[in-house]
């Protein structure tokens, strides 16, 4: 248990997903503990710097500008006011903070240069600093790494054969293209999906699959549950069942034991109880504060009142070290 391997097969994730609940929460749980320091979950915070005006179509963002939703369009935050941001989210326990931005795609402009020296100043706080700011070529992540960028959020959302079901103005292929030319700067790739957007299970596992399947495994693979926004095509989609998301998250650590497995969007609709078992079978980072990027989401009291009554102990910045130096490590071994 715990092997680290690339060539899963849809049958084998099927019989790893189906199998009685309480038996695979066990099964990642033993696996989780071999892996990863058990108890210890890294907090992050996600803000938006610049919010709405999105030109993709994706079913489920309320950022989408074509939908009518009640997100105003809010241009790129200053400078000093996302310093200020990651100063707070780091007095609250987070040790990674990451820049959310409503783009298509990341161009080569003013604003970009920006977001370049957004992140050199967030690095100064001695945070993981990450961004997710839609697609971006091999030149532009070279960018953010030289900015000193940790991660890069990038999700796959769903399989390839309900994607297109989903988002319709980029491909499956412009996905894995980012995740790609990410990995190739040095940058730790952070890459999910969502459930509860009408796929079936074997898209789930289709999902799985593909993030198991990747030449290096994601660094980090947040489990979204759709959050239903009035105004998006998707806005009237219930609510995922509880141990659905369980289900998920047990799989993701059983294929992909080295990942940190982030219980992201969704999570305020979970009781203590229901949060307790999603780390027990295998989630070791959390989101937290007030928003998530447009949605809300537990704040930092909160959770730190749910991190006491179970034990919990927050994950230090950089304990897994940087993903240059790893680059660097490997490179000394081969020589």
């Amino acid at each position: 248990m715990g092997d680290i391997r690339h060539d899963w097969t849809r049958e084998q994730i099927r019989e790893i997903y189906e199998r009685p609940l309480l038996s695979l929460v066990l099964d990642a749980a033993i696996v989780h503990k071999e892996m990863h320091t058990y108890g210890e979950v890294q907090i992050s915070s996600l803000l938006s710097i610049k919010t709405g005006g999105c030109s993709e179509d994706c079913a489920y963002c309320p950022q989408a500008a074509r939908y009518h939703t009640d997100i105003k369009v809010q241009a790129l935050m200053k400078v000093e006011d996302v310093v200020k941001s990651a100063e707070n989210a780091k007095a609250g326990g987070a040790s990674r903070f990451c820049m959310g931005a409503a783009w298509r795609e990341v161009r080569d402009n003013r604003d970009f240069d920006r977001v370049i020296d957004m992140v050199k100043e967030v690095n100064k706080l001695d945070m993981e600093v990450c961004c997710t700011l839609g697609m971006l070529t091999d030149y532009q992540a070279e960018r953010l790494a030289e900015a000193g960028l940790y991660a890069y959020n990038h999700n796959i959302d769903t399989s390839a054969e309900h994607y297109s079901e989903v988002i319709t103005t980029r491909t499956y292929d412009d996905r894995l293209d980012t995740i790609s030319n990410v990995r190739k700067a040095g940058i730790s790739v952070c890459s999910g999906g969502i459930i509860g957007l009408g796929e079936t299970d074997a898209d789930r596992i289709g999902m799985l699959l593909t993030l198991a399947n990747m030449p290096q495994h994601p660094e980090s693979v947040p489990i979204n549950v759709l959050v239903p926004v009035a105004g998006t095509p998707l806005g009237e989609n219930s609510r995922v069942p509880f141990d659905e998301l369980v289900r998920m998250i047990a799989t993701a650590r059983l294929v992909m034991p080295g990942a940190a497995v982030r219980l992201s969007a969704g999570r305020l609709e979970l009781s203590i109880s229901e949060q307790a078992m999603c780390f027990m079978a295998g989630a070791n980072s959390i989101f937290a504060g007030d928003k998530l990027l447009t949605t809300p989401n537990p704040e930092f009291n909160s959770d730190m009142e749910m991190f006491r009554v179970l034990g919990l102990k927050p994950k230090a910045a950089f304990a897994d070290g940087h993903p240059k130096d790893r680059v660097k490590e490997v490179a000394e071994t081969v020589a």
